[in-house]
């Protein structure tokens, strides 16, 4: 067996994630307020930066007054930064009535630069119970290129029932397909009281037959946030857990999946693990990105931006939310401003996770340092790691091996917990 290591948590260059890919906002302090992010949207106008946008939409109905605040954080955001910066990236987090998300793109238009013949790359969550083929073809009118199929959310009476059937998921994916979208994501949930493990693999099978380009495999008891919390008492016991987290790896990787990380598989010929493949690929608060290059902006409630070397968040209250735009001002909470001594160690975690490999002479060039003198700390657990073949350790190299790739969230914990970040 391999050193037990804590869920600590891992970093990237701009921001912080856990091992689900959640944001780690406890570098986040209330110092950080409005001013800081529209001054820093004025830098990336004058620098002409590109842009990638993730809306967040909330996982219960909203209020009218959060799509008026929705739309008033488009705007404002919007006439702080310049038309010629390129959206290269846009990502609909929540499923959402088809007239919301017209309304809300023709907002969006108006204020940002899409580019045109399919060339961005815009995604969008679509909920199987209440999307239909109708709605899958105007949102390829509206320009996205992408969806991402979420499971049903386990409080629900139906949920069972919903969890076993695949037909809806399979309709949505045929749609889809018919629609030429360039790539279909789904999610799939583990570790809820409801499941077993038969029920577990019957479902996982289901899906891998079904042949999304990416499956999403993640903890109930950590669920993305376009999905409702899933309350502790429902969960499974830890050994079931487990053994359903290591199905999803046999299982997947049998089927021609490369684990990416964060709970991510991907399809030999999906851009995500062409990229880790090429060294092109990034994170950023909402995961593993082929856009790090961009400037990243939230809308919603409780949205990260990360602008830069700025990352700030949007309260997650709805009457401050809206109080806040009202006003005219952003509805920024909190944030991180990344100082250079942060540098090491987000490059560190960053290319381990994006490339499985870290070259410590680079590094060692770089900085001006010696890499295991000044990860001496924690050079005994890669000693044992290397000795137990999930990864090679030399003066030249750190490669995650094939039989570590399982545990390379772990590995980027054990840098990250080092600084204390």
């Amino acid at each position: 067996m391999h050193t037990v290591i804590p869920r600590a948590r891992a970093c990237h260059a701009q921001g912080v994630l856990d091992l689900n890919g959640h944001a780690d906002r406890r570098r986040f302090h209330a110092g950080v307020g409005s001013l800081d992010v529209l001054r820093a949207l004025r830098a990336s106008r004058q620098c002409q930066r590109p842009l990638a946008l993730t809306l967040h939409w909330p996982a219960s109905p909203p209020s009218a007054m959060y799509r008026r605040s929705l739309a008033q954080e488009i705007q404002l955001v919007g006439c702080h930064l310049g038309r010629r910066q390129p959206l290269d990236y846009l990502q609909w987090r929540g499923a959402a009535p088809i007239d919301d998300v017209q309304a809300l793109m023709t907002a969006l238009r108006e204020r940002f630069n899409f580019l045109e013949h399919g060339r961005g790359d815009y995604g969008i969550d679509l909920d199987p119970r209440h999307t239909d083929w109708a709605a899958v073809g105007l949102l390829r009118e509206l320009g996205f290129n992408r969806v991402c199929i979420g499971v049903p959310d386990a409080r629900a009476e139906e949920a069972l029932a919903d969890f076993r059937n695949p037909a809806p998921i399979q309709s949505l994916i045929d749609a889809a397909r018919t629609f030429d979208f360039r790539s279909v994501s789904v999610d799939l949930g583990y570790g809820s009281a409801w499941q077993t493990l038969a029920s577990f693999e019957l479902k996982l099978a289901s899906l891998i037959a079904l042949e999304p380009d990416r499956l999403h495999v993640f903890d109930y008891a950590q669920p993305p946030s376009r999905y409702l919390a899933q309350p502790l008492q429902t969960l499974c016991a830890e050994a079931d857990k487990t053994a359903m987290r290591q199905m999803a790896f046999e299982h997947l990787d049998a089927a021609g999946y490369h684990y990416i990380g964060l709970g991510q598989f991907a399809r030999g010929d999906d851009d995500l693990t062409q990229a880790q493949e090429r060294g092109r690929l990034s994170r950023t608060c909402e995961g593993f990105s082929l856009h790090g290059y961009c400037d990243h902006i939230g809308l919603g409630l409780g949205a990260i931006s990360q602008i830069d070397t700025l990352c700030a968040q949007n309260t997650s209250a709805e009457r401050p939310y809206a109080q806040a735009l009202d006003n005219g001002q952003l509805a920024t909470c909190q944030g991180w401003q990344r100082e250079t001594g942060d540098a090491l160690c987000d490059h560190v975690v960053e290319r381990l996770a994006c490339d499985l490999e870290v070259d410590i002479q680079a590094i060692e060039r770089r900085y001006g340092l010696i890499f295991s003198r000044y990860f001496a700390a924690i050079w005994p657990v890669l000693e044992q790691w290397d000795r137990e073949g999930l990864i090679e350790l030399s003066a030249q190299f750190l490669c995650v091996l094939p039989a570590g790739r399982r545990q390379v969230d772990e590995l980027c914990a054990v840098f990250a917990a080092l600084h204390g970040i």
